[in-house]
C-alpha cells in the first residue's frame, strides 16, 4: 500500500480554500437568476390579471347590451302582436264602409214623414244599425267633422265655400263620413270648409255698380 507523499497533501491542502470561495458567488448568481425569474413570473402573472379584468368588463358589457336588445325585442313582439289583434280586421271594415254609405244616403233619400210608414225603410234602418253595432263592438266610430275646426290628419277638402256664418277653415259640409279604427284613420272625412268672404273684392264691385249709376 503506497502511502500519499507530503507534496501531494499539500497540494490538495492549498486547492481547498480556492473551492470555497467560488461557493458564494455561484448561491450570489443563482440568488439573483431566482429574483430575476420571480420578479419575471410576478409580471406575467399581473399582466394575465389585467388581461383577465379587461376581458371581465368586455363581456359583461355585452351580456348588459344583449340584455337589452332583449328586453326591447320582447317589448316590439307585444306591442306588433296587440297591433295586429286590434287591426286585424281593417281591410274587411274599410270593405263595409260603402255599405254603410249607400244604407245612409236610402234612408236619407226618403222623406222623414214616410220613414216610419215604409217598411223598407225600416229594414233598410235595422241592416245600418246591426253593421254599427259591429263598428262598435271593433271600436271603429265616426270622425267629428261638421261645425268643427278643419284638421288635415281627418279631414279631407274638396272645395271651399264663402260665407260669414262660420269663422274661416271650418267645416260647413260633410260629404262623405270619416272613420277612425280605434286610434288609427281608417278613412278620411269628405268635407267643405268655410272660407271668409272677400271684402276688399266686394267693396270694389259696389264701387264699380255705383260708378256705373251715375
Amino acid at each position: 500500500m503506497t502511502s500519499e507523499t507530503p507534496e501531494k497533501k499539500k497540494a490538495e491542502t492549498s486547492k481547498r480554500p480556492l473551492n470555497e470561495t467560488e461557493k458564494p458567488d455561484q448561491e450570489n448568481d443563482r440568488a439573483k437568476d431566482l429574483q430575476s425569474d420571480t420578479a419575471d413570473s410576478g409580471k406575467s402573472l399581473q399582466e394575465r390579471l389585467e388581461q383577465a379584468e379587461k376581458d371581465a368588463k368586455e363581456h359583461y358589457d355585452r351580456l348588459l347590451r344583449i340584455s337589452a336588445e332583449f328586453e326591447n325585442y320582447k317589448k316590439r313582439m307585444v306591442r306588433e302582436k296587440e297591433d295586429y289583434r286590434k287591426f286585424a280586421n281593417e281591410t274587411l271594415l274599410q270593405a263595409l264602409l260603402p255599405v254603410v254609405d249607400n244604407l245612409e244616403r236610402a234612408i236619407q233619400a226618403v222623406d222623414e214623414k214616410d220613414r216610419s210608414e215604409n217598411p223598407l225603410v225600416k229594414g233598410v234602418e235595422m241592416t245600418l244599425s246591426e253593421i254599427l253595432k259591429v263598428f262598435e263592438k271593433f271600436a271603429v266610430k265616426p270622425i267629428p267633422a261638421l261645425k268643427e275646426p278643419f284638421d288635415p290628419m281627418y279631414h279631407q277638402a274638396v272645395m271651399q265655400e264663402e260665407t260669414d256664418q262660420h269663422p274661416d277653415n271650418t267645416v260647413v259640409k260633410e260629404l262623405q263620413k270619416g272613420y277612425l279604427l280605434h286610434d288609427r284613420l281608417l278613412r278620411p272625412s269628405m268635407v267643405v270648409v268655410s272660407k271668409e268672404p272677400n271684402r276688399l273684392s266686394e267693396k270694389t264691385e259696389k264701387e264699380s255698380a255705383e260708378d256705373t249709376r251715375e
